[in-house]
């Protein structure tokens, strides 16, 4: 009997069944509106800032409950908990204070409760739950920031979008899983397709799952956020960020759409680039931007918006974002600006502000793309317009992840694979200066990158070599080469220098005698991690 069977048949326990066992009909696509219909039972967790990030939060939730019955319950996080009851007082119940039904194109309200925790201890992990006092949420944990500086990572997503519900997810857990301890999740705008698509926005929450509720997230709206002229109607109950943006006035349009927040030594600001178009509007956010860039106790500096300076998609071109923000960017010493918009990856910095191949001294502008929609890549819109485009990449979803320290921030891109695309180290020293350095690969770590202040030097005259991409104090051999020497000869001893604090090297030294009229050589400069050399030196007389 098992021999009438075909080799499509699916196999069980031991016994094969063909589809007709099942049925012939394929199963029918569950609706949207039964996916993702709200209950009683909390889902959509998410935490936002406050505008003192170590001594308060903010959780927002989805749930069909009643103002008078949404509330949090929050402890110093325990050992245990279950059968292990909190001790006593430890404990606190705090009523939302916000409930905001958004009617949804599925035939319900989705109904988003705000709750905030306040007078909490800086540095300090918590546990907490959202609920009605019944119907309550698991237990999740979350810590405050420190009060004064400490070194921590954040995560960077550009346009989620499309395949929300498929091909993010992948990218959202990835990056959560190289960076479990992330103290922020940036989103550059549009996060979904379809401003008010209820069903989108589900897709979005789940693919967060429970990550949204740990970390906090620092997100701007991009285009997509918006249908004819309005942000979305879930923006503002999904988002509740601080009020301390420009002075725009009570705008629904543009309600929670810029703000800053300052997080252990990094003042984050949210802008919005959607109103570009709109002069007054756009002024008034450009004058707050330059208040806060100029009046800003902290290190570091990251800007966060969706319309690029530079951008990476063909034919694509931002000149007012360029013209009124990208000044200011540079003036201020803005360290990251992190945008989306273009499906596509681009990250670079200034042509004035190149000091080699794989060094430049300015803000970092990076375009990414973490959803499955896709553009081609160009580099014109950068190259027309200053900009070196450092790196690029077409049909990869990524995400970025960055790590904050006292003097560096690593900046690196990841495949959704979790393979690594690129990154650069940002060094800065307490004057201000810094040093945009490239990862070192092989290739970018040999050949022609030290320049001198000049070629045509006279028989034992004086020449200056400049270098870059060195780690802090880093040892360097500088050698003379003859240019007919062989190449794995280094050449003529000169001296030791060590890279300053921002891996840099100026070293003044004469030509030895040995250097000839006539004779042709070549710096060559060896340390642990660079073997460069500079341009020809003609010795002249």
């Amino acid at each position: 009997m098992l021999a009438g069977i075909g080799a499509a048949a699916l196999l069980v326990g031991g016994f094969a069944l063909g589809p007709a066992a099942f049925g012939d009909a394929a199963p029918g696509k569950h609706p949207a509106a039964e996916i993702h219909k709200p209950s009683p039972v909390p889902d959509r967790i998410i935490l936002t800032p406050t505008d003192t990030p170590a001594t308060s939060q903010r959780v927002t939730w989805r749930a069909e409950a009643t103002a008078e019955w949404a509330q949090a319950e929050i402890l110093e996080s325990p050992k245990a908990l279950g059968q292990v009851a909190p001790p006593t007082g430890a404990l606190t119940n705090v009523k939302a204070l916000s409930t905001t039904p958004v009617n949804t194109s599925l035939g319900y309200a989705s109904t988003y409760h705000t709750v905030e925790f306040t007078s909490l201890k800086p540095d300090t992990r918590y546990t907490y739950r959202v609920g009605d006092g019944t119907n309550w949420s698991e237990w999740i944990d979350f810590t405050t920031a420190a009060s004064d500086f400490e070194p921590f990572s954040f995560i960077y997503y550009g346009d989620a979008q499309n395949y929300i519900d498929t091909a993010v997810p992948r990218v959202f857990r990835q990056a959560f899983a190289d960076r479990p301890k992330a103290k922020a999740i940036v989103n550059a705008g549009d996060l979904i397709d379809s401003a008010n698509s209820e069903e989108q926005w589900g897709q979005w929450f789940q693919a967060g799952s429970f990550i949204d509720g740990q970390i906090n997230n620092i997100s701007i709206p991009g285009n997509h956020e918006y249908s004819g002229g309005s942000v979305s109607s879930f923006w503002a109950p999904q988002f509740p960020y601080p009020k301390n943006g420009p002075a725009w006035g009570d705008n629904p349009a543009i309600d929670r759409t810029a703000y800053y927040v300052d997080y252990q030594g990094v003042r984050f600001i949210g802008l919005n680039s959607n109103v570009q178009s709109v002069p007054e509007v756009m002024a008034a956010q450009t004058a707050w931007l330059e208040g806060l860039l100029e009046n800003n106790p902290n290190k570091w500096t990251v800007v966060t918006f969706h319309h690029p300076v530079y951008s990476t998609a063909s034919g694509r071109n931002n000149p007012i974002i360029r013209d009124q923000w990208g000044p200011l960017f540079e003036e201020y010493g803005v360290d990251l600006v992190l945008q989306g918009h273009d499906h596509t990856y681009g990250r670079g910095s200034t042509v004035a502000s190149r000091k080699s191949a794989t060094v430049h001294a300015s803000t970092v502008y990076a375009v990414s793309v973490s959803g499955g929609k896709m553009y081609d890549v160009s580099g014109d819109n950068w190259t027309g317009n200053g900009a070196d485009i450092m790196s690029s990449s077409e049909d990869t979803q990524l995400y970025q992840l960055i790590d904050v320290s006292d003097d560096t921030i690593r900046y690196e891109a990841r495949y959704a694979n979790g393979q690594h695309h690129d990154g650069v180290l940002i060094r800065k020293n307490e004057d201000g200066e810094r040093t945009v350095n490239e990862i070192r690969t092989p290739q970018n770590t040999t050949g022609e990158q030290a320049q001198v202040n000049k070629t045509l030097v006279p028989a034992e005259g004086r020449v200056q070599v400049t270098a870059y991409g060195y780690d802090p104090g880093e040892k360097v051999t500088v050698y003379l080469r003859n240019t007919k020497a062989e190449e794995d000869k280094n050449g003529v001893f000169v001296g030791y220098k060590n890279a300053d604090e921002l891996g840099r090297l100026t070293y003044s030294f004469a030509l030895p005698p040995s250097a000839k009229k006539g004779s042709t050589h070549v710096v060559y400069l060896d340390s642990a991690n660079q073997q460069i050399t500079s341009p020809v030196i003609t010795v002249t007389k």
